[in-house]
């Protein structure tokens, strides 16, 4: 599931992170798990401070890309952090468009990103079932 020491980076950073009224740090790790219950998925982490975190889920279908989502925990500033959850923009549909469209955002494709920056259920549903949607076109 974790590609190699991913998993001890990505502890060290939920260790030392106190969630807030945001709750950021909660709907992270929903994403997380939400992801990691996913056949055939490998999570990788990237851990950039002061700048990002990166949480990159592939499907062990996939050729042509090296990851279906990217969930990034924006770090500029660590007591309030908020997370993007980008993905190629034709792996998802956006009915609601709710998200950003960034050409060459993502690893220079188009990209739709979702950005979470409260707490809000309706959008972490929303963007959960973005992810459920990548993971079956990454696996297709």
């Amino acid at each position: 599931m974790f590609a190699e020491n991913a998993e001890q980076e990505l502890n060290a950073l939920l260790e030392q992170w106190t969630d807030n009224d945001t709750r950021t740090r909660a709907a992270f790790i929903e994403f997380k798990d939400h992801l990691a219950a996913m056949e055939g998925v490998t999570l990788q982490f990237k851990g950039r401070p002061g700048v990002s975190y990166s949480l990159r889920a592939t499907h062990a279908a996939q050729t042509s890309r090296t990851l279906f989502v990217l969930v990034d925990v924006v770090d500029d500033d660590p007591e309030a952090r908020w997370l993007s959850v980008c993905f190629y923009a034709d792996m998802i549909q956006d009915p609601d468009e709710l998200g950003d469209w960034v050409p060459g955002g993502l690893l220079g494709e188009d990209a739709c990103c979702l950005n979470l920056e409260e707490d809000d259920e309706e959008m972490r549903t929303y963007i959960k079932a973005r992810l459920s949607e990548a993971y079956a076109n990454a696996k297709a």
